[in-house]
């Protein structure tokens, strides 16, 4: 069973930046995607990004647009998020997620980011 290991979260001033990491324990079969959702207090889970291992292809949420860089290192099974120019309200739970044609979704188990004021 792959295990999703994030870190890099933690606190940082509003027009500050992060850069969160996401570590597989092994290679996932038929991967489709990885991505990364986050979750604020009494809010659902949002995807924030999510990268298509078919074609390559990069989506963004609107919010994060043009502050947020998402990345992938294959050989070492990780998958970056690079946080520019953090707001207040991208305080969250921030959580990896790869998905498998053949077996599902994976999720890590969560890592902060807090962002003051």
């Amino acid at each position: 069973q792959v295990q999703l290991v994030e870190s890099g979260g933690g606190l940082v001033q509003a027009g500050g930046s992060l850069r969160l990491s996401c570590a597989a324990s092994g290679r996932i079969f038929r991967l489709k995607s990885m991505g990364w959702y986050r979750q604020a207090p009494g809010k659902q889970r949002e995807l924030v990004t999510t990268i298509f291992t078919s074609g390559g292809s990069t989506n963004y949420a609107d919010s994060v647009k043009g502050r947020f860089t998402s990345s992938r290192d294959d050989a070492k099974n990780t998958l970056y998020l690079q946080m520019n120019s953090l707001k207040p309200e991208d305080t969250a739970v921030y959580y990896c997620n790869m998905a498998s044609w053949a077996f599902g979704s994976y999720w890590g188990q969560g890592t902060q980011v807090t962002v003051s004021s």
